[in-house]
């Protein structure tokens, strides 16, 4: 009899990742569940409960969902790693001014990339994900691709425009022909405790979702400077400018008579600049660290729709090569574009690939 084909999951305790590891097992897999361990559960305690994808009571209710598949299971320690490429990267893109998205950062080097290299030393041919998208091969393009799922509430594709050749070769992520409703549907006929758990929405290591507390502790170099306006008068003080982001409106402290919200952030001066709500729209932006997974290149212009935020609407705008990235220009103004953050192209509903934004544009 042919050897099972060994599929490692990460299993975070959540509904999601417990189902992917049952499906996967109904399909034949030889499955083996992990937990990465990538923050110290000393600091997970909030209010007397551990709290948390990377909590004591995450790590148990994996634990328990593989004992009712019957699976192995283990926890992976991947704490220092997780400092230095996702924590440090987040304080130190808000003290540059810019806004981060750790969660692309953890998918980069942590989930894709340190658990695949661990999977394929033991011998595993994929890693899998509870992440909603479809994996799969191109003919047409000779690629692999990653494309919308058949949940569009739940689609996540835009944390995962990072993802290589390599990686996608050796992924699965069998909950993208699935709905929510029927992940839950599912856990409940198997009799997962997880199968109402409810979503974990938060930063993973914010855990009172207070990211300026976190900051204040990770840093003591965040200092008060002015508040100008665009003609670069002083208007007031702002706390630090890791505690503010672009398009922003409540919480500036601060009365002119008009609504404000920031237009720039300037690290170098210390300094936020605010002004009306029209002039945090623009229609071109700048990014960097290019990432393409349906072609190969970019050799000239790309008709693509580019989405700038998580929960953004995409939008018709032309990609276009330039010095160390990529130029975006959109047929419409966009609100709020950020640097620090994804900008992310797709082609119907395939993922053509993602940058991050560095500069902004009218």
């Amino acid at each position: 009899m042919a050897a099972k084909i060994k599929v490692i999951v990460a299993m975070s305790g959540g509904v999601d990742s417990s189902v992917t590891a049952a499906l996967l097992l109904e399909q034949g897999y030889d499955v083996i569940g992990v937990t990465m361990q990538i923050w110290d559960t000393a600091h997970t305690k909030v209010d007397g409960d551990y709290v948390g994808c990377c909590s004591l009571a995450a790590v148990e209710d994996a634990r328990g969902v593989a004992d009712r598949l019957g699976i192995p299971f283990y926890v992976l320690n991947f704490r220092r790693l997780f400092e230095d490429k996702v924590i440090d990267y987040f304080t130190a893109e808000y003290l540059r001014g810019r806004t981060p998205n750790p969660c692309i950062a953890c998918n980069r080097y942590i989930k894709f990339q340190a658990l695949l290299d661990k999977a394929l030393s033991l011998d595993a041919a994929y890693i899998a994900t509870g992440h909603y998208a479809r994996l799969g091969y191109s003919e047409q393009y000779g690629r692999y691709t990653v494309c919308r799922p058949a949940d569009r509430k739940k689609d996540q594709t835009y944390v995962l425009y990072g993802l290589t050749q390599h990686q996608i070769a050796h992924t699965l992520m069998p909950l993208g022909e699935l709905t929510k409703e029927q992940v839950r549907k599912k856990a409940a006929d198997l009799g997962l405790r997880v199968a109402d758990k409810a979503e974990s929405q938060e930063i993973c290591f914010v855990l009172d979702n207070d990211y300026r507390n976190f900051l204040n502790k990770k840093t003591t170099d965040i200092k008060p400077g002015p508040f100008l306006n665009m003609k670069g008068e002083i208007l007031g003080e702002h706390k630090g400018i890791p505690f503010y982001t672009i398009g922003q409106r409540k919480g500036l402290g601060i009365a002119t008579g008009e609504r404000l919200y920031v237009l720039k952030i300037d690290p170098e001066n210390n300094a936020i600049t605010l002004g009306p709500e029209e002039a945090i729209l623009g229609d071109r932006l700048i990014a960097e660290d290019l990432n393409l997974v349906l072609y190969e290149k970019l050799t000239g212009p790309l008709e693509v729709e580019a989405q700038v935020r998580y929960n953004g609407v995409p939008s018709p705008a032309t990609l276009t090569p330039a010095p160390g990235g990529v130029s975006v220009h959109f047929h419409k103004p966009q609100r709020s574009i950020t640097p620090g953050q994804a900008v992310v192209f797709y082609q119907g509903d395939c993922l053509v690939g993602g940058a991050t934004i560095t500069s902004t544009g009218p």
